[in-house]
């Protein structure tokens, strides 16, 4: 997807599994997708922990001299349940903070393979990209035509979102929809 604009992403979210998954392929692109990130000086945002394919990736971007952050809720570090976060570890109370804690953290994401979890976590971002909540770039909507980890960057920092001036207009904030939301739960016989 090549294009004037250029994105200079600084952090990208990275979701993925926390199993090596059964094809060794997988761990081997998510440790050459932590070099890529290394080499271009990219830092690393995730969700925490080292296991599986997120160990992978955050582990090969540290030892590059990224710097690498995972979010974790605290129940699951407290657990001891995903092992300790490579490079900084933030905790936060909730699944839904550590999400929004990766977002607003990242300037772009990509999903690696993953479960549910890596599932729920590329559709939210996704649909909020729909909703134009954001226009930070996803690996998923270019995905198809990055063959390396190397054209996958690439492809992210030439991504120029496409912007429909009616969901541009729509104020979506929370605080906003609370002001204007007004219930009037008065009997009146």
């Amino acid at each position: 997807m090549a294009g004037s604009s250029s994105h200079h992403i600084r952090n990208i979210c990275v979701f993925g599994g926390s199993s090596p998954g059964k094809e060794k392929e997988f761990l081997e692109s998510t440790n050459h997708l932590g070099r890529v990130l290394a080499e271009r000086k990219i830092h690393l945002v995730y969700g925490g922990g080292s296991l599986g394919l997120m160990e992978g990736v955050s582990m090969a971007a540290f030892l590059g001299g990224s710097q690498v952050l995972g979010v974790v809720p605290k129940a699951l570090a407290t657990g001891d349940i995903i092992g300790k976060a490579i490079g900084e570890e933030i905790q936060v109370p909730t699944m839904s903070d550590r999400l929004n804690a990766m977002f607003s953290h990242a300037d772009a994401f990509i999903a690696v393979p993953g479960g549910l979890g890596t599932l729920e976590e590329i559709f939210h971002i996704s649909s909020w990209a729909q909703l134009y909540i954001h226009h930070k770039p996803i690996a998923r909507q270019i995905l198809i035509s990055a063959a390396t980890a190397e054209q996958l960057i690439d492809e992210l920092q030439s991504f120029i979102p496409v912007v429909d001036s009616s969901m541009s207009q729509l104020n979506l904030s929370i605080t906003e929809r609370r002001k204007k939301l007004r219930l009037d739960l008065s009997l009146s016989l």
